[in-house]
């Protein structure tokens, strides 16, 4: 098989991101690759032990914290190649994922945007469906291992760049959450078809990416839970409409002014918090308010 790796570049984004998830996923992605980190701060902090260590890689900073969305534009804004692959810290490619990727980088396959698939032990579903219908691993594929789906997790997306008229792939009001569905259902409106790769295999930690994330960390619990309500009503408003955003929104709302109320009682600190946020993110996204809650 030939090698056209040359015509992909990486994109990862950062945030405080501990340095050993971060040199896990870099130690994954084949050397020839083209990497770009986009950190979303003033300060890349791991700068010298990541250049040290890895000869393909670029770091730029955004000079503040802009979000998923935002921060990839940036990334792909820079990017040179026909091709990105926009991936998280936190994910780990599998050891053929490299081999197999050039399967759609040879210019021969048609396609706007494929997302990979976890490894087959993983209980998390890679891709969707905006009806009932639920993802299968087994479903049918094309002679190029692709799945039809509607939308695909946002931890790994190839991208084809040529097909956008613009480096602003992701819609910027969007700071966590939604991004990659957002993006996905504009693309199938356009009758554009996105795809899930059986070829293209990684692990994802979940929520490691930056801060070193955990749900004991309170400072992630709540702008997870905000940015998570904020952005589902936002998410509905737009591609519906308002009177179906709130339809969507009310039941969400009154449960998390309950459990707030609820685990305030019993002293129930994280969950009092989870739930705050909850509510308050929906509000502001309800009465209109831009998506501006961030880290202190």
């Amino acid at each position: 098989m030939n090698n056209y790796l040359s015509e992909l570049t990486i994109v990862i984004v950062t945030y405080k991101t501990n340095f050993e998830i971060l040199n896990n996923c870099l130690q994954s992605i084949d050397p020839k690759v083209k990497i770009l980190i986009v950190e979303n701060s003033k300060k890349f902090e791991n700068e010298d032990k990541v250049k040290n260590k890895f000869s393909n890689i670029k770091v730029l900073c955004t000079g503040s914290n802009l979000g998923m969305g935002v921060a990839n534009n940036f990334g792909l804004s820079k990017v040179e190649t026909k091709y990105a692959l926009i991936l998280n810290p936190d994910v780990i490619c599998k050891k053929d994922f490299f081999e197999n990727i050039n399967i759609y980088l040879d210019r021969k396959v048609d396609f706007t945007v494929i997302g990979s698939q976890y490894d087959d032990s993983s209980d998390y579903k890679p891709a969707f469906f905006f009806n009932d219908k639920v993802f299968d691993y087994n479903m049918e594929m094309d002679e190029n291992f692709l799945q039809k789906v509607d939308w695909v997790v946002g931890c790994s997306i190839l991208i084809d760049l040529e097909k956008f008229k613009s480096n602003e792939i992701f819609d910027q009001k969007y700071f966590l959450f939604y991004e990659e569905t957002d993006l996905c259902l504009g693309l199938k409106k356009k009758g554009y078809q996105v795809y899930s790769s059986k070829k293209l295999k990684i692990n994802h930690l979940g929520a490691k990416g930056s801060l070193e994330d955990n749900e004991s960390n309170i400072k992630f619990i709540k702008i997870r839970n905000w940015h998570l309500m904020w952005s589902t009503f936002y998410y509905y408003k737009k591609n519906y409409n308002y009177i179906y955003a709130l339809g969507k929104s009310i039941g969400p709302l009154i449960r998390s002014i309950f459990k707030s109320f609820f685990y305030l009682i019993f002293f129930k600190k994280k969950e009092f918090i989870k739930y705050v946020y909850r509510s308050f993110g929906l509000i502001c996204s309800i009465v209109g308010m831009r998506s501006w809650y961030r880290l202190e």
